[in-house]
């Protein structure tokens, strides 16, 4: 049924140009890839990419998992997916918060770490609220890059385990191990067998160590292969995801939050399990009856007070407005698109319109914007995104706005 969806605190702008529709698509996938869509500089409410679910359901006295957020170069990832449970619910506050760094504007994605096996093999993962496989490249792997971290080694745990070959899997072609396989639309994939082992989530965590399902990866193409990051943490609807997998042994109450820092600040925090919402936190619905995806349903978007003059019905596609902590970018269609630079370019006569870094792409770039974030506001107008249900999530300027230098502001 219908669940819900905290709104409000900071989320940080990432790098926008046109490009966005074929590079930073992994988060989207096919749905969005035929779509004449641009893309945005606001990340669509990673804001807090907090779990689906009724605002008022009591999770259990669980501690709440609190991880580090860290940064590293763009691509993200989405698979198809079932299940749906979600809720932001009361609950004890993080055990740890840590002063995370990095610079977010470098940066397209953001990773936490993740340690697996017994003695613990350390890896740097995407975190990605549209994927629900988390998955490391294997010691085995052939056709696997070079990433931040060594592969993962097997044998080197004592606590490993394959996922032996059942009726609900895939297998490979012995038939002794089930296996996984994931690609995304801007021609990257992921393959490889289904192990588990213990999955730790470091020193901060209040969590003790758990066993998990997750993917060892045999294949790489396209991005995955050349990303930094090791692989991926799937924190979808599914049952192969790492929230469904914790909330179902009952060790952490059932919802996900993030918050990421803000421009010239970089890195944040995620924190798996239930914690107490803000008192004036807003909340929004999201239908897991309708998507496999945490879906929103956005109603208009707001510059300087006034609504884009466009049909509501153009933001209620197939999955409608779909939250991806995994997406670089946030995609609008085009007809949204191009009402959304107008109505911001009028409010910013006083700037110089200049090329944009990439001459093949057309970036909307200004230059003089001044060199201060809190000067921003004194030039781009605020932006509201107004949802299904009546309520409002403000975006200053550093939430749709890209600082190319300390001089230049794209979106």
């Amino acid at each position: 049924g219908a669940s819900s969806l905290p709104l409000g605190t900071t989320t940080s702008t990432l790098p926008h140009s046109s490009r966005g529709a074929t590079m930073a698509s992994r988060g989207w996938r096919r749905p969005l890839a035929s779509l004449p869509a641009l893309a945005l500089a606001f990340l669509l409410l990673a804001v807090a990419a907090a779990a689906a679910g009724s605002p008022d359901r009591t999770a259990a006295s669980r501690p709440p998992l609190v991880l580090p957020l860290t940064l590293s170069y763009p691509n993200a990832s989405r698979v198809a997916s079932s299940r749906s449970r979600r809720g932001l619910a009361e609950g004890g506050h993080p055990s740890a918060r840590m002063r995370l760094h990095d610079d977010l504007l470098t940066n397209g994605y953001y990773t936490t770490r993740l340690y697996i096996g017994t003695p613990p093999q350390e890896f740097a993962l995407i975190v990605d609220s549209g994927s629900t496989v988390t998955y490391v490249p294997c010691a085995s792997c052939e056709q696997c890059g070079n990433h931040q971290d060594p592969r993962f080694q097997p044998d080197l745990s004592s606590t490993y385990s394959p996922v032996k070959c059942n009726v609900d899997c895939n297998c490979n072609s012995d038939k002794s191990q089930c296996t996984y396989e994931r690609q995304y639309a801007e021609m990257s994939s992921s393959s490889g067998v289904l192990g588990e082992d213990i999955v730790s989530f470091g020193t901060e965590s209040e969590l003790k160590p758990q066993r998990a399902v997750f993917g060892c990866e045999n294949s790489e193409t396209g991005d995955l292969f050349s990303q930094h990051a090791d692989g991926i943490m799937g924190l979808g609807r599914g049952q192969l995801s790492i929230m469904d997998q914790l909330v179902d042994k009952g060790v952490i109450g059932d919802s996900f939050s993030m918050c990421y820092g803000g421009m010239d600040i970089g890195g944040g925090a995620m924190v798996l399990g239930a914690m107490p919402a803000p008192p004036d936190m807003v909340y929004t619905h999201s239908n897991a009856v309708r998507s496999p995806y945490y879906n929103i349903e956005l109603k208009e978007i707001h510059v300087a007070g006034k609504p884009l003059r466009v049909d509501p019905r153009i933001f209620d596609g197939k999955h409608g407005t779909v939250l991806d902590s995994g997406t670089t970018y946030a995609y609008l269609p085009e007809q949204a698109f191009v009402a959304f630079k107008d109505a911001v370019t009028s409010k910013v006569h006083p700037l110089k319109k200049i090329r944009g870094p990439d001459p093949n792409y057309k970036d909307i770039c200004f230059a003089g914007a001044g060199r201060n974030v809190s000067q921003l506001s004194e030039v781009f107008p605020k932006v509201d995104m107004v949802f299904g249900n009546g309520q409002k999530l403000s975006l200053s300027p550093e939430n749709y706005l890209f600082r190319v230098n300390h001089e230049v502001i794209i979106f």
